[in-house]
């Protein structure tokens, strides 16, 4: 009986072993469901290193459950019905495994595919968010530089107003000298005033002088 014995033991460690690692592996779902960042906190390598050691300690102690049961066919060492019950619990509790190892398995995977698309729908949202600043940034920039142009264009406004009122103000202050000087020196004035009058009498001399002209080429041309 020492080969029952000897896989009985290992039956038991194996199990044991399992049930710890498939614990951890049942919580590898909840932290990825719960949001945790995949790719930050290594999921995913974990996921698939827990999922090698799961499948081997599995895969060990269905062989040692088949070696158990191979020893039931064994007519020249009988086994006890206390070892029938035995390798029967072993061969449920194997059972029971494959079930939970199997539903844990695609909770993992679903929760992980879960992760991986709201990480990708984040992606593209920062993205996004990126590309929206970056848009503000230059329009920003393009009315900033509109309204420094503005500023200019302003700045020059008020500067030639200023010219043209400096203008203004010199000008009117040569007319007021020079009415000053005319009104200091009144014989300026009449100088001015015969000066007129003898240009009125050229003119009308002169217009005469060709209206004769006129009068007589006239004369003469209908003789």
């Amino acid at each position: 009986m020492s080969t029952y014995d000897s896989l009985h033991r290992q039956c038991q460690t194996l199990e044991s072993l399992f049930d710890v690692k498939l614990t951890s592996y049942s919580r590898l779902a909840s932290t990825v469901t719960s949001g945790a960042d995949v790719e930050a906190g290594g999921s995913g390598e974990r996921w698939k290193d827990l999922e090698l050691e799961v499948g081997d300690l599995l895969e060990k102690l269905g062989e040692s459950n088949d070696k158990l049961s191979e020893l039931t066919h064994d007519s020249e060492n009988p086994l006890s019905p206390s070892m029938l019950r035995t390798i029967q619990r072993h061969r449920e509790i194997y059972n029971d495994y494959v079930r939970e190892f199997r539903r844990t398995k695609t909770n993992v995977q679903h929760a992980l595919d879960q992760a991986n698309l709201l990480s990708g729908v984040r992606n593209d949202i920062d993205a996004y968010k990126s590309s929206a600043a970056d848009a503000l940034l230059a329009e920003r920039g393009r009315i900033d530089s509109s309204h420094r142009m503005t500023d200019d264009v302003l700045a020059q406004a008020y500067e030639t107003r200023a010219e043209f009122g400096r203008q203004q103000t010199s000008l009117s202050s040569i007319n007021t000298r020079m009415a000053g000087v005319l009104n200091t020196m009144p014989g300026i004035n009449n100088l001015l005033s015969m000066i007129k009058t003898r240009r009125r009498r050229d003119a009308v001399i002169l217009g005469v002088i060709i209206g004769l002209c006129m009068i007589s080429l006239l004369s003469y041309t209908f003789r």
